[in-house]
Order: C-alpha cells, then structure tokens, then sequence
C-alpha cells in the first residue's frame, strides 16, 4: 500500500474509525469493570459505606454515564462481530464497509429506544 500524499497511510475511513472506536469502547469497559468490581466489593467490607456509594450514584451525572456505558457495550459487541465476520468470513473483508453501516444502524436500533427510556427515567426522579 503506498503511502497518501499527506504522509500518512490513514484516511479516515470506516475501518479506521471503527478501529479506533472499538478500542475506546474497550478500554472504557475495562474502566467501568474495574470500579464496578470495586463498589461491590465495598459491601463486604462496609454495607452502609456501600449503601452510601449507591445513593451518590442516584444522579443525573451517573444516569449519563449508565446510558454511555450501555453504548459502549452495545457499540464493541456489534463491532466484534463485524471484526469475527471480517476475519472468518471468506468475503468479509470485500464488505467490511457494508458491515460497518450495518453495526451503526444496528447500534441505532438497539440504543436508541434505551437512551430514550433510561434518560426519562433519570431526568425524572
């Protein structure tokens, strides 16, 4: 592959972005799964210092970061099996921009009747 005229192999395509943002997701779950280990594990050692942490987390802030994590999730699990399919699949890679439109239409099925829901809920309380 030659290199583009402004230095870069990069061009800002859907595997590119898809790349990039499956790694974010990653990571981002990696996060969440660390404190989430954490917060529970708090109940052991203190159920009322953890009874404490779970009425902090009754906020609008936390409510958005529930439904980005809802996203993150639903994103890198649409995204893997784009990548699965890419990989295993004898003409996935002559589709694999077809299979990118079709992990975001399928994240916009799936999420939005969730961030609609879950944001009433939160906005609400």
């Amino acid at each position: 592959m030659a290199q583009a005229a402004n230095g870069t192999l990069y061009r800002g395509r859907e595997g590119m972005w898809s790349w990039v943002a499956h790694r974010i997701s990653g990571v981002l779950l990696f996060l969440f799964l660390f404190a989430h280990v954490l917060d529970t594990a708090l109940v052991r050692v203190s159920p009322d210092a953890y009874n404490e942490v779970m009425e902090a987390y009754k906020n609008p802030i936390v409510g958005l970061g529930e439904a980005g994590l809802v996203a993150a999730v639903i994103f890198h699990a649409l995204n893997g099996l784009r990548i699965i399919a890419v990989d295993f699949w004898a003409k996935g890679p002559k589709y694999q921009r077809q299979l990118f439109w079709a992990v975001v239409i399928g994240f916009v099925v799936l999420f939005a009747p969730f961030a609609i829901r879950h944001l009433t809920i939160v906005f609400t309380r």
